[in-house]
């Protein structure tokens, strides 16, 4: 079984190719949102500096959602065009759980917070109990401090990465206090290799439950959480226009 991770959802943009328990490379760029000019070229790379060709390839994964709105799309569209062509399955995996999909520590919640902009995050956390992946919050969107009042009623131990760390590290020590601790650097963004172990872990999870864990390209689906920020701004211009109407209404009936 050889898997082809993509991930662009993040600001780290990262491809990588599995193949029986092993990363045999990966490729990431932590440069910026310039996702459609790398990511495939990294793809190229990837398949070449571990030795496989694209038609070797059993499965394409990727994070769907949520993140960037355009990289998530950017993603899915390769990952979808890369399927189609050579009618490869896709397995697509939350972007969160694959975040935090590393040292499964007994007694230790796993918490991802990714920079959703508006003082935001899109957050979840996770943790392992008796072998079994368990979500103890489910994905949301939600303000940092919202989310760090949540961790904090837990009472437990919390493993943090994401790249929102870097907003709101301060506020989280606060409210976590001796149960803060944050993962290092090379856990602590998003990356294509834990996208293939994510992807691995579902295969196998599948085969022994007789279910499908892949999907076709036209069935691929996003989830943002939350609607784009041009719908949003829209929304909250019709509500003003609304308020401001009803508003004069009301002066004219006095």
């Amino acid at each position: 079984m050889i898997i082809l991770g993509i991930e662009a959802a993040a600001r780290c943009c990262s491809t990588a190719v599995w193949e029986k328990g092993r990363i045999l490379a990966e490729e990431k760029s932590n440069a910026g949102f310039t996702h459609s000019e790398t990511l495939m070229p990294m793809v190229a790379r990837a398949l070449s500096l571990s030795g496989k060709t694209i038609d070797e390839v059993d499965v394409i994964a990727l994070t769907n959602g949520p993140g960037s709105f355009t990289g998530l799309r950017i993603g899915a569209a390769s990952a979808k065009g890369l399927a189609l062509g050579l009618s490869k399955p896709l397995l697509p995996v939350g972007t969160l759980e694959a975040l935090t999909f590393t040292d499964h520590l007994p007694g230790v919640v796993r918490a991802g917070v990714m920079d959703a902009r508006r003082s935001q995050v899109y957050c979840a956390a996770y943790e392992t109990v008796d072998g079994e992946e368990t979500t103890v919050l489910e994905p949301d969107t939600l303000s940092a401090e919202e989310f760090a009042d949540k961790l904090a009623a837990l009472d437990r131990p919390v493993l943090m990465m994401g790249d929102a760390m870097d907003l709101y590290r301060t506020l989280f020590t606060e409210k976590l206090g001796k149960h803060f601790h944050e993962a290092p650097a090379h856990l602590k963004d998003l990356s294509a290799a834990a996208v293939c172990s994510l992807a691995a872990f579902k295969l196998a999870e599948a085969e022994k439950t007789g279910t499908v864990a892949t999907v076709p390209s036209d069935e691929l689906t996003i989830d943002y959480l939350r609607k784009p920020q041009a719908v949003r701004e829209r929304e909250e211009r019709e509500a003003r226009a609304a308020a401001a109407a009803a508003a004069s209404a009301s002066e004219g009936q006095a």
